[in-house]
């Protein structure tokens, strides 16, 4: 996976994350993989609503099928 730096994270539109505030990036396949596994980590650590990494999940797994 290709390390994000703040300035490219910055100029990523929105549509490129799978929560508001910039989180979660899935503008590819290995960011989309990796925050579905940390929205997970999230939820288990009571630091995320199980609601918010089903969003998570549905917007990776968008990118991930190629939709």
């Amino acid at each position: 996976m290709a390390k994000l730096t703040t300035k490219e994270r910055d100029k990523l539109p929105d549509s490129k994350f799978a929560l508001p505030g910039h989180k979660y990036p899935v503008e590819d396949a290995a960011h989309a993989r990796n925050a579905k596994a940390r929205a997970a980590q999230q939820v288990k650590a009571g630091k995320l609503s199980k609601a918010d990494e089903k969003k998570v999940d549905a917007k990776a797994d968008k990118v991930l099928k190629g939709g």
